[in-house]
């Protein structure tokens, strides 16, 4: 294979991930698995929460396909499937964990459109505190309906 290719499973399948994680998140995580879900979506003083176990689930076709792509001779492009999981899972890690709910403490406000909508979004879904009734369960893209109207303050003529 080229790198054309390696780029394009690799690409491909993080992009792929944004829906799987919504279908996951919507029909798992608030559903048969709210049990773990809950606790995110209610304050709690603990560092780590039953949520977190999803991050550990997730990473298990990561690694197999990794593992895979390098042990199995004519297989080896799973090795890039595996590397658009876990780059999406470092990118969900970042954008949710760090940014959004601020587990990390690092100093970030948000100046870009997309990234204003999508905690936007990420702040709707979490208005809800029960499995039913929420919505917006994308993690790195959200829809236009939750775009920040423009700044409304009035603005001084100089």
């Amino acid at each position: 294979m080229n790198y054309f290719i390696h780029t394009v499973l690799v690409v491909g399948t993080f992009l792929l991930m944004e829906a799987v994680a919504w279908a996951t998140h919507k029909y798992v995580m608030h559903g048969p698995l709210w049990s773990w879900h809950r606790s995110h979506h209610k304050k709690h003083p603990h560092t780590l929460e039953r949520n977190d176990l999803f991050a550990l689930v997730f990473s298990v076709p990561s690694i197999l396909l990794i593992v895979a792509g390098f042990e199995l001779p004519g297989w080896a492009f799973l090795k890039y499937v595996g590397f658009g999981i876990m780059g999406y899972g470092l990118f969900y890690f970042v954008f949710h964990d760090i940014i959004v709910h601020r587990r990390i403490n690092i100093p970030y406000k948000a100046k870009n459109k997309y990234m204003k909508r999508i905690m936007k979004a990420h702040y709707v879904h979490h208005e809800t505190h029960t499995k039913e009734d929420a919505e917006a369960f994308g993690f790195l893209y959200a829809p236009k309906k939750y775009e920040a109207k423009e700044d409304q303050t009035i603005r001084r003529k100089k």
